[in-house]
Order: structure tokens, then C-alpha cells, then sequence
């Protein structure tokens, strides 16, 4: 005969008033966690009690049950309870429903509160999900669901973007065929069908990360920090009919726009526009273009600016808006980033100056007549306008000029027109120069930054200069023959009486560095030979071959090449730094002098860590590619610029302020190193 089953018995539940309670020492919840008894406590005011407290009689040393209760699991609503009594929200005698054990159990307190711990399962995001849609759709707003669960607006809307998910992918989630982070991914498009088509071209892949998702599903639109974008306005996209994908799981940059088509109709019509705009100044001829390509203004001449002074206003300004920025970057010059706001207001500061630098100077109206200007879009979204370039036809309706210009047709207007890589320099002293470094639209490089860069350029030139006797010879002859017979004035890069410039502003990598340690082995070298009087070094001088007093003249009028950026308040003294670098622009050029080739490349300390995230982002689409700089745009600064110096590693990538005229510029490259941590960081 088959043994009977033996039946479970439920602990009863009764109704017991509150002061008869008390929390246990056998209660396991030692941390606080999770909602908060606050929290919990306004939860039961609008609800009630929805689990029961779980306690056991409290009994004396005989053994006897007192009519006192403890309570093992349920501490935090005890506590929750305990607190609305406090606050005479409800009474010290309120039946609270309970689960009463046996006093006398053989199954310890502490496991009761352990087991109601450990055995609970959070809701499933997706049970929560539709949880949070069932009550949307009764009429409970967004906020209201928030404020009745205790959670952010936030994750009430990030619970219900999964509406725009697929219901196959939904089904595979909760399956768990499919990871929450993934799931949300593809919230980003409303696409059911595009979405399904990702999953199963992912199916066939190891690689099945969100980033990747959200590449696929946004691989056809444009990003909202994009340049085009910027320079329209999210408003003005979503006014004309276009529409924004957002994501609300992780940092988007604003999102991407779905109509690239819309997009470029409306940047045409705005460069259109402000084409119009600048036309009415005088000009020949506008032309506009997204982006001109490097070296555009090869075969144009430039119409000289007319200096102007700035009014008591915008001079007393400017002052003020130079001394902010030499106190903010003097604050901030040992730190390896810069706040996000710092950085802003140093961008808006740079911008403002760049306002008033561009009153500095203005056209004779006659030379305008047959000049025009360049509108294009810098990688910030801000308009670049180069102003003042004549077309070759053009350049026979020249006036006369009586002076003399004292630079032969190579002087300082060709070098500066062409990008020869000293146009970088000026940036920030004549933003009305149309010079390459402005073609980015990019906010100016601090005057600092570029004093360092300018010093590298100078100890790579001199050592250039050094190591080639025969243009050494033919600057120095020139400079003489200049001066004798032209009495020209002005900055130049050659001291003829060689006076030692001093590099004492640079980067710390610059004494380490190829150029450095060439001219002080070659200087050591001639050093050791040298007599040691007067006129035993006239002797010894007179008896050198002509190779070698060629190689000593170029060593001693090295020490005399002045590249510098110099910091310039004022048109007289910008006007003097653009003829000095336009001179030390022409010299690059004739000792095809490479900046890569002499060890300068960039790091987080000499260029990537001190410019804007704008700035990194083309250096790496230049030698990298746009697919590059798309991998690092969504990082914060400081790792954008630790992952672009990876990047940028043997790419002879140069700034403007470092090209040479006539040198190739590298072009992107597929050649990127591996590496885990920009994956990751995706």
C-alpha cells in the first residue's frame, strides 16, 4: 500500500497592532541599499502594505510567549512603518498584517531573513517595461510614473524607448538571446525592419557590441555634431521637415539627423546667404564650397590690408579679453585637461578676439573691385571667409605701386598666400588673413601653444640651415644685398649680425629631439677644432678649404634663424610677425624641410592635450580617416586626446603651423594601430 503524500502546512497570518513589534537581531540586512526607507515609507502612504512583515513570538526564559513580536524579514518596511509613525501618519496601535512562525522552529531566525532576501528576483527591464507602457497608456504621464516608483524621468523614458524595438528582438530578449545593452542600441531607429536586418547580419559575427549596432543602424545619417549640422541648427533641421535620432542609453553628441539630403540642401542655402551677404562689401567675385581643398589659393594674389585702430571700446576689450586668457591658461598650465567649462569659455574668449583682431584692418574699396572671397565651412560649424584674393586673370588690373615691396617675387605675400605652413601662426593675431590654418574654422591656437610650436619649427630650420651651406650662403647674400641697396625694413628670420634667438618657450620633448642633438654634435665638433686665440682662428679660418668654410658659415648663421610666433597686440606688430614667418616660410621651402622627418609628431603634452576636441577630431580624419575620428568622437577629452596620439603615431601628420610649401600632406591612411582600449571605449 502506497505511503500517503505528507501535506505542507502554511504559517498562519494574522493582524497585529504595531507596538506590539519589534525589529530582530537576527535581521541579516545590515547595508543600506535600494530604495530608501523615505522612499518606502511614501510608497505605503499611497498604497498601503503590500507584502506582509514575516515575525515570530517573543518568548521569556520559560519558554513562554510574552505577546511581544520580533521581526526577522521585513526589516525595511518595520522601518518604513516606524517612520509614518513618527510622523503621526499612522497609529502606534495600526494592525499590521503579518506571517507569524513558530516560536519553537527548528529553522533559525537569520535563515528566514536570508532566505527573503536572496530568493526575491528583480523585476526583468522588460517586465518593467511594460509595466511602465500599461500605465502610460491609462493616462499617467512620464514624470508622474517616476515620481510614484522612485525613479529618474530618465529611466522612465529610457524603459519606454524599448517600444520602438522590434517584437522579435523583444521575444529574443526574453529569451535572453539578446543582451539589455544591445537591446537598447537599437532603440536608436524606430526601424523594425532595419533592426531585424542588423541582428541577423550580426548573427553571422563575433562582434556583436552596441556600438556596432548603432553604427549600422545610423551608418546612412548624419551625426548632430557634424559640421553641416552645427553650422544650420538642430531647430532649423527639424523646423524644415527633418528629424533627429536620439539615444537615450548613452552619450549621443545631440544625435544623428536621418536626412542627410535635407541637410546639405539647407547649408547650401545658408553659404548661399552669407555669399550674398559678404558680395554687398565690394567684392569682385564670392565663391563658396563646403571645404576648398589644401593649397587652393596657389595661383591667386592677395590685396593688401589697410591698417585700422580699434576705437577706446574694443581696444579697453580686447585688453580685458587677452588678460582673462593669459590668467586662465597661466591657472591651467600644469593640468592634463581642462574642465569642460573652462575650455568653453576659453573658446568663446578666443572667438571674441578673433571679432575684434578682424577690425584691425580693412580694403581699399579700388583693390576690392577685383579681389573676391572664399566662403567655406570650418570643422566647428562657424563660416571661414578668406577675403582678398585675386584671380590670375585678374592680376593685370593691379595698380601701380611706387614703392618698392622689398621682397623679390618669393617674398613674404607668396609665402604667405600659399600655406606655406606658416599661415598657421597668425591664427590667432590677423583672423582676417585668409591663411590655411583659419580653412579648418577652428577655434585659434593659444599663443603659447603656438610660441612652443614656433620654436621647434626654428630648431629644426637651423639645423636644416646648417647642414646646407649653399642656401645658408643665398639667404645671407640676400639679406645683405637686400638691405644695401633696398633699405628695407621689417622683421626678418636671419640676424645677419647673428644674434642667438633664444627657444626659451617650448615643449618638453624639443631638447631631446633629432634637431637638437645634430646642432649640438655639429657645434661640439667645430667647437673641438677651433684655435684657441684670435688670430690663430684667422689663420685656421683662411686655411679651410671652401667646403669647409661654407659648412662653418652655415653653422654660425644658424644660430640666427628666428621662426618664432611672437604674441602680437596690435597691426603693426602682427604685420611684423607675418613677414618674419612668411620669410621663414620661403627658407622651409628651399631646405625642403620636413617636421615629421626631424621627430616632431603629436603627443597629449606638446599639442593634442592644449587644443580643442575640434582639433583632434581633423587631425586624426586627416591622417586617419573620417571612420577614425568617428571611433574616438564620442570621448571625453582627456582620452579623446590619448587615443588620437596613438592614432596619429607615424602617420607624419603635421598642423598647419608646421607644414612646409611644396611637401606632400600625408593622406589618410588605412594603417591604424590596434588597439583594445579604443574598442572598448566605444
Amino acid at each position: 500500500m502506497a505511503s500517503a503524500i505528507q501535506k505542507i502546512t502554511l504559517n498562519g497570518s494574522r493582524d497585529i497592532p504595531f507596538n506590539k513589534l519589534a525589529l530582530s537581531q537576527s535581521n541579516v540586512r545590515r547595508v543600506k541599499s535600494g530604495l530608501s526607507i523615505e522612499e518606502l515609507a511614501a510608497d505605503i502612504e499611497r498604497r498601503g502594505l503590500l507584502q506582509s512583515l514575516n515575525v515570530r513570538p517573543v518568548v521569556d526564559d520559560a519558554g513562554v510567549e510574552t505577546g511581544m513580536f520580533e521581526v526577522p524579514a521585513g526589516g525595511r518596511r518595520f522601518r518604513a512603518l516606524e517612520l509614518l509613525v513618527k510622523q503621526k501618519k499612522l497609529a502606534k496601535t495600526a494592525s499590521v498584517p503579518c506571517v507569524v512562525q513558530d516560536a519553537h522552529s527548528a529553522i533559525p531566525a537569520e535563515e528566514d531573513s536570508l532566505a527573503e532576501n536572496v530568493r526575491r528576483v528583480d523585476l526583468h527591464p522588460l517586465d518593467q517595461f511594460r509595466a511602465f507602457r500599461d500605465l502610460l497608456e491609462k493616462g499617467q504621464t512620464e514624470e508622474e510614473i517616476a515620481a510614484r516608483f522612485f525613479v529618474t524621468p530618465a529611466v522612465v523614458k529610457q524603459r519606454l524607448r524599448l517600444m520602438t524595438v522590434s517584437e522579435k528582438l523583444l521575444a529574443l530578449y526574453e529569451e535572453d538571446g539578446i543582451r539589455l545593452d544591445q537591446l537598447m542600441a537599437f532603440s536608436i531607429s524606430d526601424d523594425h525592419e532595419r533592426q531585424e536586418q542588423v541582428w541577423e547580419i550580426l548573427s553571422q559575427s563575433h562582434n556583436r557590441e552596441p556600438y556596432l549596432i548603432r553604427r549600422m543602424l545610423t551608418e546612412k545619417t548624419v551625426r548632430a555634431s557634424d559640421r553641416r549640422a552645427r553650422f544650420v541648427g538642430i531647430d532649423a533641421y527639424v523646423a524644415a521637415g527633418g528629424h533627429v535620432l536620439r539615444d537615450l542609453f548613452e552619450t549621443d553628441d545631440g544625435g544623428w539627423l536621418n536626412d542627410p539630403t535635407l541637410l546639405d540642401r539647407l547649408v547650401m542655402e545658408k553659404l548661399a546667404g552669407a555669399a550674398e551677404e559678404i558680395r554687398s562689401e565690394g567684392w569682385k567675385w564670392v565663391e563658396t564650397a563646403l571645404s576648398f581643398p589644401w593649397g587652393h589659393t596657389r595661383d591667386f594674389d592677395e590685396i593688401d590690408e589697410i591698417p585700422v585702430a580699434l576705437s577706446e571700446n574694443n581696444a579697453a576689450r580686447l585688453e580685458a579679453l587677452r588678460a582673462e586668457q593669459e590668467t586662465i591658461e597661466a591657472e591651467y598650465a600644469q593640468a592634463d585637461e581642462l574642465p569642460d567649462e573652462v575650455d568653453a569659455r576659453l573658446g568663446e574668449i578666443e572667438e571674441q578676439i578673433a571679432a575684434i583682431e578682424e577690425l584691425l584692418a580693412t580694403y581699399d574699396p579700388i583693390d576690392m573691385a577685383r579681389a573676391g572671397v572664399f566662403v567655406s565651412l570650418g570643422n566647428d560649424g562657424t563660416l571661414v571667409i578668406e577675403r582678398g584674393f585675386v584671380r590670375p586673370e585678374d592680376m593685370s588690373a593691379e595698380p601701380e605701386d611706387d614703392d618698392t615691396r622689398g621682397d623679390d617675387e618669393t617674398g613674404a605675400h607668396d609665402a604667405d598666400d600659399d600655406g606655406d605652413g606658416t599661415a598657421g601662426y597668425s591664427e590667432g593675431d590677423e583672423p582676417s588673413d585668409a591663411e590655411p590654418e583659419e580653412e579648418d574654422g577652428l577655434k585659434p591656437l593659444s599663443d603659447r601653444l603656438l610660441t612652443e610650436l614656433s620654436a621647434w619649427r626654428t630648431l629644426a630650420l637651423r639645423d636644416a640651415f646648417a647642414a646646407s651651406p649653399h642656401v645658408a650662403l643665398t639667404e645671407f647674400l640676400h639679406t645683405q644685398v637686400r638691405d644695401l641697396y633696398w633699405q628695407v625694413s621689417g622683421a626678418d628670420c636671419l640676424e645677419a649680425y647673428v644674434r642667438e634667438i633664444s627657444l626659451s618657450v617650448h615643449s618638453p620633448d624639443m631638447p631631446g629631439s633629432l634637431p637638437a642633438h645634430a646642432l649640438r654634435q655639429r657645434n661640439e665638433g667645430w667647437k673641438h677644432d677651433l684655435p684657441e686665440d684670435e688670430d690663430a682662428l684667422w689663420r685656421w679660418i683662411d686655411g679651410l678649404d671652401d667646403t669647409s668654410r661654407m659648412a662653418l658659415l652655415a653653422h654660425c648663421l644658424s644660430f640666427g634663424i628666428n621662426a618664432l610666433h611672437e604674441s602680437s597686440h596690435g597691426p603693426s606688430l602682427a604685420r611684423s610677425d607675418r613677414e618674419r614667418l612668411a620669410r621663414a616660410g620661403r627658407l622651409a621651402t628651399a631646405l625642403r624641410l620636413d617636421l615629421a622627418e626631424a621627430g616632431w609628431q603629436p603627443t597629449v603634452e606638446n599639442y593634442l592635450g592644449r587644443v580643442t576636441k575640434a582639433r583632434i577630431l581633423e587631425a586624426v580624419r586627416e591622417a586617419r580617416g573620417a571612420e577614425a575620428a568617428d571611433r574616438i568622437a564620442h570621448l571625453k577629452k582627456g582620452d579623446m586626446a590619448r587615443e588620437a596620439e596613438r592614432l596619429l603615431e607615424g602617420s607624419g601628420w603635421l598642423p598647419e603651423a608646421l607644414r612646409t610649401k611644396g611637401l606632400p600632406v600625408p593622406s589618410e591612411s588605412d594603417e591604424i594601430p590596434d588597439s583594445p582600449s579604443a574598442v572598448a571605449a566605444e
